[in-house]
């Protein structure tokens, strides 16, 4: 069976070989601190999942490096500051900053997203058998944050200036209008994240979520459907309270911190959506023993594995042993 095969089975629930399949995240940090641990660990697994590669004939525009010490400016133009090598620096500055968004142009659309070679992804597909993942960054609650500034867009929210309605659903187009061009290339799935969760809640109430960003969810996976993709995202807190909504939209997979809810309400949702990953890494990864490791890994699977509906991923990112990292792979071979 292929790694194609295998990611389909399991998000399918028709997994009947036992093996789940592996994705690994790591950032520039541990290319930084473990450069030989980072290999070893890449070298000794066979990894079923890949990104497509984003080759653009119009680059877009950006300036500096995000993961480097110093000011980068991302492809709406909002600046970002970082003061840690290997880490996603903050933003600190919005771009908007009239109460009516009066000043919204000054947000670059960044339609340069638009000119990836589709030929190039459609050959990397023909000659993988791996899981390919479309390389995207829709993320409208999280790029709001960042041109407008946290505690102004929150207030934005509750009662939206229409010069903010009229620029999120540019924003909102445009974003359809880059999955629609992936979901007609040969990868396997489009995906989109935002991070939604604080430590113990949403950070928005639930009626809200489902008033302005429920709808947009429901338009991204409908893209993916009607050309038969599948749907991953990616939302990091204690976002309980979406994983029915995001279900009754269709939702294949969910990259999410587990270790924030309780898994049993999570296990709720077992059959119903995958599990992609992760293992603890706010505590975990960083200061648990190998048996904690273990613990927790069998914790996902014999709560949320229905022949299917998981699969054994973590970032290896700041402050993650990588002991850990490589043991959380090894316990998951056990589960074959």
């Amino acid at each position: 069976m292929t790694s194609r095969e295998l990611v389909y089975q399991t998000l399918e629930f028709k997994n009947k070989s036992g093996r789940v399949p592996r994705h690994m995240w790591h950032l520039p940090w541990a290319e930084l601190h473990y450069p030989n641990e980072l290999q070893a660990i890449l070298d000794d697994f066979d990894w079923d999942m890949v990104k497509a590669p984003a080759v653009y004939k119009e680059a877009p525009k950006t300036t500096g490096d995000p993961y480097k010490l110093g000011e980068y400016i991302d492809e709406w133009g909002c600046k970002f500051t970082n003061v840690h090598e290997g880490y996603f620096g903050e933003s600190k500055e919005p771009l908007v900053t009239d109460d009516g968004w009066g000043d919204a142009d000054k947000v670059h659309i960044p339609d340069e997203f638009l000119t990836f070679d589709t030929d190039v992804v459609n050959r990397f597909c023909e000659q993988s058998d791996k899981f390919v993942m479309a390389t995207s960054a829709v993320r409208p609650f999280e790029q709001l944050q960042f041109i407008r500034g946290v505690a102004d867009l929150y207030m934005d929210l509750m009662d939206m200036p229409p010069r903010m309605t009229a620029f999120l659903s540019r924003m909102h187009e445009h974003y359809c209008q880059v999955l629609e061009k992936w979901a007609k290339t040969d990868v396997d799935s489009i995906g989109f994240l935002d991070d939604w969760g604080s430590q113990t809640s949403l950070l928005i109430s639930p009626e809200l979520w489902a008033q302005i960003f429920k709808p947009m969810y429901r338009d991204y996976i409908n893209i993916a459907k009607s050309h038969n993709k599948k749907v991953f995202m990616h939302s990091d807190g204690n976002i309980l309270g979406l994983f029915p909504h995001l279900i009754e939209l269709g939702l294949d997979a969910i990259n999410a911190q587990i270790f924030c809810m309780r898994f049993e309400e999570l296990e709720e949702f077992k059959g119903s959506i995958t599990f992609w990953g992760e293992i603890d890494r706010q505590h975990l990864l960083p200061k648990g023993t190998l048996e904690d490791i273990d613990k927790a890994v069998d914790l996902v699977y014999d709560t949320l594995w229905d022949n299917g509906g998981c699969i054994a991923q973590c970032e290896f990112g700041p402050m993650a042993n990588p002991e850990n990292v490589r043991r959380i792979f090894e316990r998951w071979n056990d589960k074959i």
